[in-house]
């Protein structure tokens, strides 16, 4: 792990992605099935490279999603301003629906919210994932108006809170 970033969760671990884990990533983005929501096209071994292996930190922190110890899918964080920024997540089909989502969910809002002092998250679902809307409603996100082709979805921090 190039920065050392562990998050645990009570059923998921997030562990920086590092070069070691470019051709497990590409495996997975080559899938048809894993990238189904996720721009709906495999992305070649290049491309994985350059955005899920940690190249883009600190703009952009990417995560293998453990169970247990077995990588499950890819989590990144992104900052779109100062207390604020996005999560993305994928899971492989074999990992989804057994609460692996909104765990690690809630594992990288307790990082972000607790550890980072961010005062808002989005998401952008697809509107028509169902499985991931209500995984994102599980880990306390919740849909705002918005004209995108995605959903947008928002977790906002408590004001006041004590962390």
């Amino acid at each position: 792990m190039a920065d050392g970033v562990v998050l645990d969760g009570v059923l998921t671990r997030l562990v920086s992605t590092t070069e070691d884990d470019v051709d497990l990533l590409a495996q997975w983005f080559a899938s048809s099935e894993f990238v189904e929501h996720w721009g709906g096209v495999p992305i070649s071994r290049d491309e994985v490279a350059e955005k899920y292996a940690g190249r883009r930190r600190p703009r952009v922190e990417s995560f293998l999603v453990l169970e247990q110890s077995t990588p499950v899918g890819y989590a990144q964080y992104w900052h779109a301003g100062v207390a604020e920024g996005g999560i993305d997540m994928v899971l492989g089909p074999e990992a989804r629906g057994r609460g692996l989502g909104p765990d690690a969910a809630r594992t990288l809002l307790a990082h972000l919210g607790g550890t980072l002092g961010w005062r808002r998250v989005t998401v952008d679902p697809v509107r028509g994932n169902a499985r991931a809307v209500r995984a994102w409603e599980k880990a306390g996100f919740r849909q705002v108006p918005s004209e995108a082709e995605n959903l947008v979805m928002e977790f906002r921090f408590p004001e006041g809170r004590q962390d």
